[in-house]
């Protein structure tokens, strides 16, 4: 990544090769989250069939005026 970086390879030396440690410790978690959701992939249900809307029958909000009441 850094070629001939005398600072970057000041700072591994120092520190660690911190983004290589990023890397590799994103790489575990996503194959983690992978194999933790594989039975969740094979019992999910398939797309749902689509229903035509019928005008209406979402939600709907009335708006009031200032002190009345809903019956």
């Amino acid at each position: 990544m850094f070629q001939d970086s005398p600072i970057y390879d000041r700072l591994v030396a120092e520190r660690g090769d911190v983004p290589t440690q990023t890397r590799r410790e994103a790489e575990r978690v996503n194959r983690e989250l992978e194999y933790a959701m594989r039975p969740l992939q094979s019992f999910a249900p398939g797309p749902l069939p689509e229903r035509p809307a019928s005008p209406g029958a979402g939600w709907q909000r009335t708006a009031l005026l200032p002190g009345s009441l809903p019956h």
